[in-house]
């Protein structure tokens, strides 16, 4: 099979600073690739020109043999590809259930008429919809005893497994994941890679995940893509990557430091 999601030498540029140079890589189908790089090198860019909150001035995104360079944020949401974000992106004032039923509103066929009576096609389509996330989405990330709380009043760990539910209500084929351990102790990294194995592995999604935890990256990661100053510095399986000498040298500075991070 060939590449899920091709990036080839996108260019990314604010006024007179460039974000991205020259960028290429690529997604395999149901594969979970790692974007790394020191703070501001462009992963979030990267993210972001994907799912078309940014617009590369150069260079093609193409997902599924499709170009999607140019196209709509809420069309590339409808092709399957869905994300989270570094910053929790939920309504506080809403229930968990309520946050992640929103995901799927891009598919939902019902008018405002029929969806403000509540009536007919509406009901049924909102039923159909509640069953689908308790069944799959809520079981999977262990969730059942948060649905029906208010997402403000929970701890930050939960909020973040509730924004990686309303991800998956959009029945992603591509999930972007910016961050999804940050400000995580060691228990709640280890379930939240726990999950993010399930959904590769049981709902076969691919995966690009960008994470400053190089521990984490190494044991899930399938393939790792190392970013500097907006441009690619190595690209390959974890085991290369880890011990290539421009990645050590850009994650830290400090060769001895760089090594017993990237390799703990």
């Amino acid at each position: 099979m060939g590449p899920q999601l091709v990036i080839d030498n996108i260019h990314l540029r604010f006024r007179g600073v460039s974000a991205l140079t020259g960028v290429s890589f690529q997604v395999m189908p149901g594969t979970i690739t790692a974007l790394i790089g020191p703070n501001g090198a462009g992963k979030t860019c990267s993210l972001n020109c994907v799912c078309r909150f940014y617009t590369p001035q150069e260079g093609r995104i193409v997902f599924e043999d499709r170009d999607i360079t140019r196209v709509k944020s809420s069309k590339v949401a409808r092709l399957g590809i869905a994300r989270t974000f570094q910053n929790i992106e939920l309504f506080a004032g809403m229930t968990v259930l309520d946050n992640i039923k929103l995901g799927r509103h891009t598919y939902l066929k019902s008018g405002v008429f029929s969806g403000g009576l509540y009536y007919g096609p509406a009901r049924r389509e909102e039923v159909a919809l509640r069953r689908e996330i308790e069944e799959m989405i809520i079981d999977l990330l262990e969730i059942e005893h948060i649905r029906k709380k208010q997402v403000g009043m929970l701890p930050y760990g939960l909020q973040k497994r509730v924004e990686l539910a309303r991800a998956l209500a959009m029945r992603p084929k591509l999930l972007l994941l910016d961050e999804p351990m940050a400000g995580m102790n060691l228990e709640e990294t280890e379930d939240m890679a726990r999950f993010i194995l399930d959904v590769n592995q049981e709902w076969g999604v691919g995966i690009i995940l960008v994470e400053h935890d190089m521990g984490v990256v190494m044991d899930i990661s399938d393939h790792v893509v190392v970013l500097d100053f907006g441009t690619k510095i190595a690209d390959g399986p974890p085991s290369e990557v880890q011990s290539d000498p421009a990645v050590i040298n850009a994650y830290l500075g400090d060769k001895e430091a760089a090594v017993s991070k990237i390799t703990r």
